[in-house]
């Protein structure tokens, strides 16, 4: 609905969004109960059956003499042969139910339209909210949402300390809702129903099945709790919900003057499987994992494991936090994306070590290889850094531009295979080109080039061109680059695809 319903600047109806909470009466606010009995007309939506949870659980409440109307949708979870799908039936139902609401409005009456839990959390009221608050006097009541009436009946707290709470819609995709139940942080899925089976694999994929909660109609009269392995999918409710309180986090005791373990690990590029049994066992027996908040994201959770995650431009500050931690006896994993000690975390450590107290020095302090970005893009494509190469990082936030410059030109005469990490960033746009023009000076245009994007993760993309087809315009920090030497060789394997080497013999 667009436009004012009604023309003139008078609005003498206020609209009020009314929580009513997840089902019990005795849990409806005194201001939401204030606010239904005095209002002129109640309003509440309802299904073809003409019924609705929202009224039922006020319905000891309201007064004689009050208008109430009823909203009814077209459909529910049933097919509609409307032009523009579910979202065009449903966006026309709430633009005819808002004209219905405004004329109960431009007559002088109060409107509170109820709504289950609270109406701005996956309400239903907010829809007519979004067509009508701009036009009318409007005031939302909050009401207690269903997740915690559910946690309340289910007698478990979601969070604590520090731990996040993550609200997902079933509807999501089930490998995204793997990937977001899979760090140990608390959860509570919504809009269960047919999704059920979807969300109940997800749990079980992220190892987060014997934390999670189901309960259906939490504080209504047909309530029921049920343990996860046991709900029937074909007969969950709309009105149900899976919470998974956060991994509980026991702090380790450590014995006075304990030693402190420090380990700075690999995880690989990307790919689960390119974690090494060494780095496994590290991460399982950690107390404390410190890194790049993204990185640790890839790890599954560890019951009693601590998290310290951070930004990705403060290596020194989670350097020393983590050197802090071991000196206090714990047994802490700095988690590094590919190789800790190529461009990443394994030098950040040692730099403060040099600098800091002595008691960092006496720590047992063990660097744990990984898998290299470069390693897993050249095997996508065969072997370009078969014979000598160098590997050099574009990025002058920790070294001047010309010093790059100085060995890009260095490693080019030199005829050196590169392997070129951060390659482009949001604020060094420029900098690749210069970069190709500097490897051209003494190297052919046809030189082969790899383009390799987040190599083992979900938006993996391989390209193979050439030192004159280089496009920087399809480069970001998540890609490294491969550039052949004078040597390297480039043909069509199975089905086409290019394979790439660069021979054992050079110049023979």
């Amino acid at each position: 609905m667009t436009g004012p319903v009604h023309p003139g600047p008078i609005r003498p109806g206020r609209l009020y969004g009314v929580g009513v909470g997840p089902g019990d009466p005795d849990l409806i606010t005194v201001k939401a109960l204030k606010v239904i009995q005095s209002a002129d007309v109640v309003a509440y939506l309802a299904a073809r059956h003409g019924r609705s949870n929202a009224r039922a659980i006020v319905a000891g409440e309201l007064t004689r003499g009050q208008r109430e109307l009823t909203l009814i949708y077209p459909l529910t979870t049933e097919t509609t042969d409307h032009p523009d799908g579910y979202d065009g039936a449903i966006a026309e139902f709430y633009d005819e139910a808002a004209r219905t609401v405004a004329a109960e409005l431009d007559a002088g009456r109060n409107v509170a339209v109820l709504c289950e839990g609270d109406p701005f959390f996956y309400g239903s009221y907010m829809y007519l909210h979004d067509r009508l608050a701009q036009h009318y006097e409007t005031e939302v009541v909050p009401g207690v949402p269903s997740i915690m009436a559910g946690a309340a009946r289910l007698g478990r707290p979601l969070v604590r300390r520090d731990t996040e709470l993550a609200i997902l819609p079933g509807t999501l995709p089930e490998a995204e809702l793997a990937r977001r139940l899979a760090h140990g942080q608390a959860a509570a899925i919504m809009k269960l129903g047919r999704n059920f089976a979807k969300v109940r694999r997800a749990i079980e994929t992220a190892g987060a099945a014997d934390r999670a909660l189901y309960i259906e109609r939490a504080t209504m009269a047909a309530e029921r709790i049920v343990p996860l392995h046991e709900v029937d999918p074909a007969q969950v409710p709309y009105f149900s919900l899976v919470l998974v309180p956060g991994a509980e986090v026991v702090p380790v005791k450590c014995a006075p003057g304990a030693a402190g373990q420090l380990i700075v690990l690999g995880l690989g590029p990307g790919a689960p499987e390119w974690l090494s049994p060494e780095a496994r066992e590290a991460l399982a027996d950690a107390t404390d994992l410190v890194g790049y908040q993204p990185y640790l994201d890839r790890v599954p959770p560890q019951p009693g494991q601590i998290r310290h995650g951070s930004d990705n431009r403060v290596e020194a500050a989670r350097a020393r936090h983590a050197l802090e931690l071991a000196t206090a006896g714990r047994r802490v994993c700095v988690v590094s994306s590919g190789d800790p000690g190529i461009f990443a975390m394994a030098s950040a450590v040692l730099e403060q070590v040099e600098a800091g107290p002595a008691t960092w020095r006496a720590l047992d302090i063990r660097i744990v290889p990984g898998i290299s970005a470069m390693q897993a893009a050249a095997a996508r494509v065969g072997a370009p850094l078969g014979h000598d190469f160098c590997v050099i990082s574009l990025s002058d936030r920790l070294k001047p531009w010309p010093t790059i410059v100085e060995r890009l030109d260095a490693a080019a005469r030199a005829d050196f295979a590169l392997a070129l990490y951060n390659p482009i960033s949001s604020e060094r746009q420029w900098q690749l080109g210069e970069a190709r023009s500097v490897l051209l000076r003494h190297r052919a245009p046809e030189t082969p080039v790899i383009v390799a994007r987040d190599v083992g993760g979900a938006g993996e993309r391989i390209t193979v061109t050439d030192l004159k087809g280089l496009d920087p315009a399809e480069v970001d920090m998540r890609t490294i680059l491969l550039i052949g030497n004078s040597q390297t060789r480039r043909l069509a394997g199975v089905e086409g695809r290019p394979l790439v080497y660069t021979p054992r013999r050079y110049g023979v």
